[in-house]
């Protein structure tokens, strides 16, 4: 059975496309990524969110506008928040590492 994984972060240009990329070849997960800013490169929508089995947000914050915006779309959906700040650049190895510590236990 493939799971599918939603990681979100606000422009979807940093946190949440780098870690789509590094969970692409994980046996068994298919991944996406979106962003919730009006400016997002990809934002989140209804269909990504019924696609999603766990969704990844990366702040707090972020699951109050997830649910204000799409609440109804979220019912079926673990999410799951990684306390990852908006400090880090694309593919950053420090970003990389705490992608995979903090990931990895709810793909198991």
């Amino acid at each position: 059975m493939t799971r599918h994984v939603l990681f979100v972060c606000s422009r979807n240009r940093l946190r949440s496309p780098t870690a789509e990329q590094v969970f692409a070849e994980w046996p068994g997960v298919e991944t996406a990524s979106a962003g919730l800013s009006p400016d997002a490169d990809a934002p989140v929508t209804p269909e990504l969110l019924a696609w999603a089995d766990t969704v990844f947000i990366m702040e707090r914050a972020h699951r109050a506008r997830l649910a204000a915006r799409f609440g109804t779309h979220l019912r079926h959906a673990r999410v799951v928040c990684l306390d990852i700040p908006d400090d880090y650049d694309f593919m950053d190895p420090a970003l990389v590492r705490l992608l995979q510590t903090r990931v990895t236990p709810h793909l198991r």
